[in-house]
Formats: structure tokens, C-alpha cells, sequence
């Protein structure tokens, strides 16, 4: 591939491997960071390992405690839920304090917002447990979750939608902030009072959509989903699709896709449905009124196409408190750097490899460039997993991993280059249904990477520049090595065969020459 002086600038001053911020004091402070989110619906908690720019979900857990069932229509706290929240809340502060992190973040929405006992519940938590709960208004419920998609998605452009069990809140988002937001009262259980049957509903659903589309002017622009409700229709969008991959986070849909499995579930037998996906009882009791919402929110703002965010309100907590450098950085690429320093045989060699097979990939493009930084930095982090099983093992983290910034198609490249990275023929192995999210041409790009990093890995475990230097001619499809004098006595019979393997797959001649 031609030269690329503009990429092997930033090799050189650093720029595609700035020093990891997961060690910087700024970095640490968000370290174990745990936040609540007492919902309508559910009461979550929440522990981040939150130093690296994508964090590590340290405890998750969820009580679906009903919180908001019925308060639209006694405009009080369900008393069963109020209990079932009680207890989860009480939990919570034991768990964090048998973690030994800092007090709890504990925000609460719609119900606790607008129920007349509110206040009250709140004394009784804060009496109760020690937690201080802080009600936040519904602008600040949208502007949190749209920052929980800039989390996982520093470039998202257009409308995120938090749907809750109570309310439902608008956010525009671009250039890494937050712009104008909104809320309804769109949520299933404020529909569930709804008099007059589906055609009333459906005619309220509308006129608040229309309000809210007009307001934020919005026209053909992407939509991204968060909230419970949404994760379980593009569950079931999978499950109609035969789709391979069922990571929720990144999961995209066309209008036309949402308005399928819609229809289809509308036809379905719900308790099938739920055995089949694993959903709570109380979630999918809800599921029908948000499906309501969907179809007239596709219809009414006619979105380009509807993505699926499984970080909201919560992430929007974590990144509140990250400072601005840690804010800026890639969050695929800090995570990876993460890995590699805590998981990996020689912490640092990853950027010696990625900038030993460069020369094969200059002309790719810049999301291809941090697919292949990511690969490099984690060839050799899972070592340690048995031989036999340490090709797929890599596969599986890169493509089940809770990564941000990294689409569907993007985690299969990933993951079978690091597949490559230890195996050679891909052929029999069970992740081949994943294959088909990927083109022929990127199938291929990625064997090429995962060879390339198999040779680079073999040829030199300290100092591969030292040793060689790789040249690709495209044109000419010619892959020389040129060696050093040590290069001479590190081409053994292992590495031979390795580069061999890289050859035939990028479908050149070899040439083997001394520097």
C-alpha cells in the first residue's frame, strides 16, 4: 500500500498511542465510582472500574421494584414498591460499604419526582440507609442519558430517547455535547391511564411526538435508544432477524426493521417471547405500550436509522465526573491500553508491533487504523487461556467485550484478527455465523491483520524495528523483510513459516533481504 506520511507522522510523535490516562491521578479519582438510579420501574446499582475511558461494569444488579406502578393515577409511590425499593436501597449501601467506595451516587426520577409522598420516601432512605437521593428534573434526566451515549459514543450525531416506566426524555446530541432536551409523559405506565382504549392512545402518543419533533426540528436524523423497554424490542428484532451477535450496545435497525418485528410482535405470544429472550415478567408486561411508543416515534420523526445504547442515565453519572483529557480520548482505544497493561505478557509491545506491520496497512482508512491499534495492543491478553482454546477466547472477548465505540461489524474484524493472531485457518470454528456481518474484502483484511501480528508477535518479542523492517508494494504485491544482522538469527523455522502464512494471505511474493 502507497505511503501514507500523515499516518506515520502520528506513529511517530505518538498521537495514535498517547500515554494511557487509566494511571493519572484525574483518571484514578473515577476510579470505583457507584451510582443508583432509582427509576419507575427499576432500582439499579451500579460499581464502574471507571479509570479507563470505556469502564468496566465492577457490580451491576437490578430490582425491578415497580416503583411508579399507578402513580398517575393516586399520584403516590406504589406501596409495594416503595418497600421492594426500600430493601434494594438498603442493600446497596451495605454492598458499597463492604466495597469500601466512596458514597453512593443515588439520583432518582419521574416517580419520586412527581409522587405527593416523594419527600417522604426520600426521609425515610436517607434515615434509613444513609443515602442522600437526588431528584433531578427531566432535562437533567435527558441531558445524564445523552451523556451516557457520548460515553460509549464520543461522535454520536442526532436524538438520543430515554424511555423510563413513567416518562419518556428527548436530547440532541453532536460534536460531544448536549443540546436542546425535552421530556413526556409517554411512559408505559402514565399510558396505562390513558382512557379510551389503543385509538385514544395512539392519537395522545402522536400529539405529544409531533410537539416534541417540531420543537427539536428534527428530520431523518439517527436515533439512539435507551432505557429498558427499547434493549428489549431489539432483543426481540434479533430473535426475529436470526441476527448472530446478541450484543445489545451498538445493535442498529432500520425503520422499516423496527416496524417488522413491531408488527410481529404484536402477533406473538408474549410469554413464548419471554422464555425465549430471558426477559423479566415485569418488564415485558410493559412491552406492548412501548411498542405503541416506537411505531409512532418511527413514524412521526422518521429516523435514518435507530441505534441501541445500553449506556444512559448511570454512564452519564460515570462521565459527569471524568475529567475533560479522559473525556476526549477513544474509548476503545483507552480500554484496550488497559487491557494490555494488566492482562498482557509484555505490557508496551503493542505499539512496537502495531508500528512493525504499518507498512501493510497505509492506506487504510482512519477507522480501520484503530481497529488495528486496538488488535495490537490486545494480541497477548489472553495468554493465558489453554492453547487449544486461546484463538476463539480472543474472539470472544473482542465481540462480547462491554466496549464503547465499537460497532457490530467492527467487533467481529476485531475479534477474528485476534482470532488470526493465533490460529491460522479460521474453517469449523463455531464463531461462523458472526462471520456474516462482515463483507468478503474485510474477512479477508482482517486474516491479514491477525497474520501480521502472528509473524510480528514470533519474529520479535522485544524489539521488532531492531531486528527488520517490513515493505508492502500493493502494485507489485510484493512483501519484502529486510533483516538485520540480528534479524538474521531470529528467523528460525517458526518464523519462517509465520511469514510464509502472511504472504500467501496477502496473495504476494515473498523476498527476504538484508538491510
Amino acid at each position: 500500500m502507497a505511503a501514507d506520511a500523515k499516518t506515520a507522522d502520528m506513529a511517530e510523535d505518538g498521537r495514535l498511542f498517547d500515554r494511557p490516562l487509566f494511571n493519572d491521578p484525574s483518571a484514578r479519582a473515577v476510579s470505583r465510582v457507584g451510582v443508583v438510579d432509582v427509576g419507575s420501574n427499576s432500582v439499579r446499582m451500579v460499581v464502574f472500574d471507571g479509570a479507563a475511558r470505556s469502564p468496566a461494569y465492577f457490580y451491576n444488579e437490578k430490582v425491578m421494584a415497580g416503583l411508579g406502578k399507578a402513580l398517575a393515577e393516586t399520584g403516590k409511590l406504589n406501596p409495594e414498591g416503595a418497600k421492594r425499593a426500600l430493601a434494594a436501597l438498603k442493600r446497596f449501601a451495605l454492598l458499597a460499604e463492604g466495597m469500601k467506595i466512596a458514597p453512593l451516587t443515588v439520583v432518582a426520577t419521574a416517580a419520586i419526582r412527581e409522587a405527593e409522598d416523594g419527600p417522604a420516601f426520600r426521609e425515610l432512605v436517607e434515615r434509613e440507609t444513609g443515602l442522600h437521593i437526588h431528584v433531578i428534573d427531566g432535562s437533567e434526566e435527558a441531558r445524564l442519558s445523552a451523556q451516557g451515549v457520548l460515553l460509549g459514543w464520543p461522535g454520536a450525531q442526532g436524538i438520543v430517547c430515554d424511555i423510563g416506566g413513567n416518562s419518556m426524555e428527548l436530547a440532541r446530541i453532536g460534536g460531544g455535547t448536549v443540546g436542546k432536551r425535552m421530556t413526556s409523559p409517554l411512559g408505559p405506565f402514565r399510558l396505562q391511564q390513558v382512557e379510551g382504549g389503543p385509538k385514544k392512545r395512539r392519537e395522545h402518543i402522536q400529539k405529544v411526538l409531533r410537539r416534541m419533533q417540531g420543537e427539536l426540528d428534527s428530520k431523518n436524523e439517527r436515533i439512539y435508544l435507551v432505557g429498558g423497554s427499547w434493549r428489549v424490542i431489539a432483543r426481540l428484532d434479533m430473535e426475529r432477524r436470526n441476527y448472530p451477535l446478541t450484543v445489545l450496545h451498538e445493535y442498529r435497525m432500520t425503520p422499516a426493521s423496527v416496524i417488522d418485528t413491531l408488527d410481529w410482535i404484536a402477533a406473538s405470544d408474549l410469554n413464548l417471547l419471554r422464555a425465549h429472550t430471558g426477559t423479566s415478567a415485569e418488564r415485558m408486561e410493559l412491552l406492548p405500550l412501548a411498542c405503541e411508543v416506537l411505531r409512532e416515534l418511527v413514524t412521526v420523526f422518521r429516523p435514518s436509522e435507530i441505534d441501541i445504547s445500553s449506556y444512559g442515565i448511570r454512564e452519564g453519572l460515570l462521565y459527569e465526573q471524568m475529567p475533560a483529557r479522559l473525556r476526549a480520548r477513544d474509548p476503545l482505544i483507552e480500554a484496550a491500553r488497559a487491557a494490555e497493561a494488566t492482562q498482557a505478557r509484555i505490557p508496551g509491545f503493542g505499539k512496537k508491533l502495531y508500528n512493525f506491520i504499518l507498512p501493510i496497512f497505509r492506506e487504510a482508512s482512519d477507522e480501520r487504523q484503530r481497529l488495528i491499534k486496538a488488535a495490537c495492543l490486545l494480541h497477548d491478553t489472553t495468554w493465558r487461556a489453554h492453547p487449544d482454546y486461546r484463538a476463539e477466547a480472543c474472539f470472544d472477548n473482542a465481540t462480547r467485550a462491554n466496549l464503547g465505540g465499537l460497532d457490530h461489524p467492527g467487533r467481529v474484524f476485531l475479534g477474528l484478527a485476534l482470532l488470526h493472531r493465533y490460529k491460522n485457518s479460521r474453517t469449523g470454528s463455531r464463531m461462523e455465523p458472526l462471520f456474516r456481518l462482515l463483507t468478503d474484502e474485510e474477512i479477508i483484511e482482517a486474516e491479514v491483520l491477525g497474520k501480521a501480528m502472528r509473524f510480528g508477535a514470533m519474529f520479535s518479542t522485544d524489539r521488532p524495528e531492531e531486528a527488520g523492517s517490513l515493505h508492502w508494494s500493493p502494485r507489485k504485491k510484493v512483501l519484502e523483510l529486510k533483516l538485520t544482522e540480528r534479524g538474521v538469527g531470529l528467523m528460525g523455522e517458526v518464523a519462517q513459516a509465520r511469514f510464509n502464512a502472511l504472504v500467501v494471505a496477502l496473495k504476494a511474493k515473498p523476498k527476504i533481504t538484508l538491510a
